[in-house]
């Protein structure tokens, strides 16, 4: 019987390139593979149709001889027979295992994966007080880590001795499982993956080459750091395993809450209470900023929540510019424990507001108003 064109068979454009091969094949063999299509000798032969196919088309010199002779330029190569596949080309586990090495661990024949490894960085939180956060600062910090094993010198092997080729997969770090048609690669479970195991590990490491130990580091905090702001202290991480390079050292800055500040970037706001009568009449007041008090002038008729703006009182951002802004946020607050003459006092001055009508409450007036007029527009 005649075999079809290959092209035809895989489904594809006669320039087609390697990846739409690939992908094409894979739709093949997924739809037609015998565990999937059990007692369907037709499955079986479009399985193995497509298997031939694939095996011509994405290796350059038969698929030149293909192109241009057609079947007789690759039958003799392919070993023969239909569906054969002889000593020239890969055998039908070569080929599944380059479509499909990807979802099972690598192609196969591939050696384990390199023994040596960088260091986990580690993460370190630094509580600081705005104050050390604004202006900077030095701290000392002690962290749990692991580094290189000095008995062993990071091998993991007893002194004297050096780590041997795994028995379990050879030196490859690989093993190979086969079910049915499927050849399953996968990482050896015993050298996980290094193509070596230690036979005598060494008694203070225990065959890790690493051990955990405390290590105290001096840290220097930059002016004007934030919270969420990160040091990085290259190579202070843990030990690299067999000789890799060790990881770094995040010191991520958290700054405690504050009594009287609190920051919003480089500005700082802080809430100024003011007596009624300095509200009322005026004056001057001190505040505190970080670097000392200064006078704030409070105009008369200051009302809550208005903002006094203090340039240059915040803080310098740690990249650089200029620096922030203070703004006092006045809150007039109530007078509390009255005595007798402050409540005739207060008695009489509610009688002259009152009697004086709205020029002293201009918002107690637009705020009257404003309720009458809803009331009224809710009338039918």
């Amino acid at each position: 019987m005649a075999k079809r064109d290959y092209y035809e068979v895989l489904g594809v454009e006669r320039g087609a390139s390697d990846a739409e091969l690939k992908k094409a094949y894979r739709r093949l063999a997924m739809k037609h593979h015998p565990d999937r299509n059990p007692d369907d000798q037709g499955s079986e032969e479009k399985f193995k149709e497509a298997n031939e196919a694939y095996e011509v088309l994405t290796d350059a010199n038969k698929r030149a001889a293909y192109d241009q002779y057609g079947h007789a330029g690759v039958d003799q190569s392919m070993g023969g027979g239909p569906g054969g596949f002889g000593g020239g080309g890969g055998n039908f586990s070569d080929i599944f295992g380059d479509v499909f090495g990807d979802i099972f661990g690598g192609a196969a024949g591939g050696r384990g994966r390199s023994n040596v490894q960088r260091g986990s960085d580690l993460r370190y939180t630094l509580e600081l007080d705005l104050e050390e956060a604004v202006r900077g600062t030095s701290v000392t910090i002690r962290i749990p880590t692991l580094v290189g094993c000095k008995t062993c010198d990071g091998s993991g092997a007893k002194k004297g001795t050096k780590p041997v080729t795994c028995t379990t997969c050879g030196g490859h770090g690989q093993v190979r499982m086969q079910q049915g048609f499927f050849s399953v690669q996968q990482t050896c479970p015993r050298c996980h993956g290094t193509g070596q195991m230690i036979a005598d590990p060494c008694n203070d490491c225990h065959g890790q080459g690493r051990v955990e130990e405390h290590k105290t580091l001096s840290v220097k905090v930059p002016a004007g750091v934030d919270t969420g702001d990160r040091i990085r202290l290259a190579g202070e991480g843990e030990a690299g395993v067999n000789g890799g390079p060790a990881g770094d050292l995040y010191v991520v800055v958290s700054v405690r809450e504050h009594k009287i500040f609190q920051r919003d970037g480089k500005n700082l706001y802080c809430e100024v209470p003011i007596n009624f009568a300095d509200a009322a009449l005026g004056g001057e007041l001190e505040v505190p900023t970080l670097d000392g008090r200064v006078k704030l002038k409070i105009p008369q008729g200051s009302q809550t929540g208005k903002l006094f703006r203090l340039r240059g009182k915040g803080v310098t951002p740690v990249r650089g510019g200029s620096a922030g802004d203070l703004l006092c946020r006045v809150a007039v607050e109530t007078p509390v424990n009255l005595t007798k003459r402050q409540r005739e006092l207060l008695e009489e001055l509610r009688e002259t507001l009152e009697a004086e009508g709205s020029n002293q409450s201009p918002k107690a007036k637009s705020w009257f108003e404003g309720v009458k007029n809803f009331f009224e527009d809710m009338k039918f």
